[in-house]
């Protein structure tokens, strides 16, 4: 009961916050979400705005009593974007990275993946591992301005790289036979090939590397802050965190409609 009357307190007190410049257009005391919406399963833009971390922006705008404004931003221009838009938090499936550490807080970790080779069936065991990617006749591709490129380029450096603009179409290049392997997070992996029957996301249960997924939290607002983690850690006490991701990527997953 005492935790239960914490947590309204932290949350009140985020309703009463200083809010920063509003932009032109933008809705008075509206819950600023920036996402890029084009990495389900966290956050997709087309057709609406959907996805787990969307579905955890609305429900912590819910309990702030504060109507929820996605704003669009791009992976390349996540740090610029995050201040010129006034982006109260950031989703989408943002890795935890020391470089976003320079422009924005952190909430705590609300999830964990790490990085695997998505290829075509039957491709599964000339891709399965770094040394086999890290070629000169394989062709890696990696959507430009986040962790996937920044993974590519430090573990591919022999492999031919492009870098495709955004993650949406990615994965045609890849099923089409335009590129040979694409290494992203687990989870996306997971989902996505549910689109793409061509594909196999390989030994996802023991991808390359391993870290934690966070929402950003714009600078300087403790109360801000403290607020969204102590929601955050409510939803992840009572199952709820996981539920979402049930619904998009466990056993009986289907897309929830926009």
């Amino acid at each position: 009961m005492r935790g239960t009357r914490l947590l309204s307190a932290l949350l009140l007190a985020g309703t009463v916050l200083v809010a920063p410049a509003i932009p032109a257009g933008a809705e008075p005391n509206a819950l600023r979400v920036c996402t890029p919406g084009d990495y389900p399963p966290y956050s997709v833009a087309a057709g609406g705005y959907r996805g787990v971390d969307i579905d955890l922006a609305r429900g912590f705008a819910d309990v702030l009593r504060r109507p929820v404004e996605f704003v669009p931003v791009t992976w390349a221009t996540l740090k610029t974007d995050f201040a010129e838009r006034q982006c109260d938090i950031a989703v989408g499936g943002i890795s935890d990275s020391p470089a976003r550490r320079a422009f924005a807080d952190f909430s705590i970790i609300y999830g964990t993946d790490g990085k695997t080779p998505i290829t075509r069936r039957g491709n599964e065991s000339d891709y399965s591992t770094i040394e086999q990617i890290n070629r000169p006749e394989v062709r890696v591709i990696a959507n430009r301005g986040g962790t996937n490129e920044e993974f590519a380029r430090k573990n591919f450096p022999d492999a031919q790289l492009t870098l495709w603009p955004e993650n949406l179409t990615i994965f045609d290049e890849v099923e089409q036979g335009r590129a040979d392997v694409f290494v992203t997070d687990g989870v996306e992996g997971r989902y996505r090939v549910r689109q793409h029957p061509g594909l196999q996301v390989l030994h996802p249960d023991k991808p390359f590397d391993s870290f934690g997924k966070v929402l950003l939290v714009r600078k300087d607002d403790p109360v801000l802050s403290t607020a969204l983690n102590a929601w955050l850690a409510t939803q992840l006490a009572t199952g709820g965190v996981d539920r979402l991701f049930d619904q998009w990527i466990g056993p009986n997953a289907t897309v929830p409609a926009g």
